[in-house]
């Protein structure tokens, strides 16, 4: 019999616990036979010492509402900050607890925070040009919104998803593809942009795909003459088995439309670009479209470890025992430090109070437009990107 419905896990097996590994539901059982819960400080970190790469820190809202209801003290970095070695979460309270959240916690802010660092790559590559997030095609749709929400924490300039957008309240943008131009067929490009334009609301920009069916710039100049004044800008998609020299094509492009009078009309590229593609072509081009480069990015690859136990420092072999605090200092330093020890000089401590006894507290901002300023400021002071 045929299986129907999504491969989606519902957010209810989500917040009860049910999406966990099978081995936190043994342990619950075992601690629980054996009367035993313990008050532990469990910590989440991918790296135990800077080593001077650092990352952009994304899904702390969905960690929060995972965490939150929960008897359970939470102290975290917020969205948006860069992280470079120790603890980029705090968890404090009796293991059972929380030890099934495990998994689900550490998805959150592992796939989140990847995606967000290689969109703030993207970001660095070009800083001075739109760039649009076209990624959501690359994973499970049910996870679209993550991908958005991260490019725009990030710094992008927009996203193409329609549904992400109703789920982070912000508005999709997007144009044409390829198959409205081979719907209409070869030779009747210019039906295809006329039909576009007579149908996209007066707020959408007119922007034609101009690689279908002939050379970028034959099409180009054939979108200037269908759409006239009308035409904001042409896209270029080109695959790449047939792009060849892409920065000299744009350049071709830009000649042509200069040459026919058209110079306010736009060049716009997209296609397999990383970053980079974009550092390359970021003075030629007017804007830019990223795809797998953000939805690809490799999830940080994060850990949960207990660092003491009934106030006991404690570690497994290779890890850090004890609590600790991290710090940004003024030069944009990071640094990691025993919570009793001292602060360095001039710094300030990036963990703050996220969750009280289950209560989400309101120290930390955790909009998306709240992170995205964050990450900028914090992408200055460090350097991140810098050429």
């Amino acid at each position: 019999m045929a299986e129907h419905g999504f491969d989606i896990i519902p957010p209810d097996a989500i917040d009860s616990g049910r999406a966990t590994d099978a081995y936190f539901e043994r342990t619950e059982a075992a601690l629980e036979h054996a009367d035993r819960n313990p008050h532990v400080v469990a910590e989440v970190t991918a790296d135990q010492f800077p080593d001077g790469e650092f990352e952009l820190l994304a899904g702390v809202k969905d960690a929060a509402a995972l965490l939150a209801d929960h008897a359970v003290d939470v102290d975290a970095m917020p969205p948006g900050r860069f992280f470079d070695g120790g603890p980029v979460m705090r968890i404090e309270g009796a293991y059972r607890e929380f030890a099934r959240l495990e998994t689900s916690l550490l998805g959150f802010l592992s796939h989140a925070s990847g995606m967000a660092t290689a969109a703030r790559r993207v970001r660095a590559a070009a800083p001075d040009s739109p760039v649009l997030s076209f990624g959501a095609r690359h994973v499970h749709p049910s996870i679209a919104a993550v991908v958005e929400r991260s490019a725009l924490l990030a710094g992008l300039d927009g996203f193409s998803h329609v549904a992400a957008g109703d789920q982070i309240d912000r508005e999709a943008s997007g144009t044409m593809p390829h198959a409205l131009l081979l719907c209409f067929g070869r030779d009747e490009q210019a039906a295809a942009w006329q039909a576009f334009d007579a149908a996209a609301g007066d707020d959408v920009q007119r922007i034609a795909l101009c690689d279908t069916f002939t050379d970028e710039v034959d099409e180009t100049l054939r979108a200037a003459d269908a759409l006239g004044d009308a035409l904001d800008g042409v896209r270029l998609d080109t695959t790449g088995s047939r792009r060849g020299d892409f920065r000299h094509i744009i350049r071709e492009v830009r000649w042509e439309l200069d040459a026919a009078g058209h110079e306010d009309v736009n060049i716009f590229v997209s296609g397999g670009l990383g970053s980079d593609d974009l550092r390359e072509l970021r003075d030629v081009a007017d804007g830019f479209g990223a795809g797998s480069t953000i939805s690809n990015a490799d999830p940080v690859d994060f850990a949960l470890d207990i660092v003491d136990v009934d106030g006991e420092p404690v570690s497994k072999r290779g890890k850090l025992s004890g609590v600790k605090s991290v710090y940004r200092t003024a030069d944009g330093g990071h640094h990691i430090g025993h919570r009793a020890g001292d602060a360095p000089d001039d710094a300030e401590s990036l963990l703050e109070p996220l969750i009280r006894d289950g209560d989400t507290v309101d120290e930390i901002d955790l909009s998306l437009s709240a992170a995205a300023e964050r990450a900028d400021r914090d992408a200055s002071l460090i350097g991140f990107g810098s050429e």
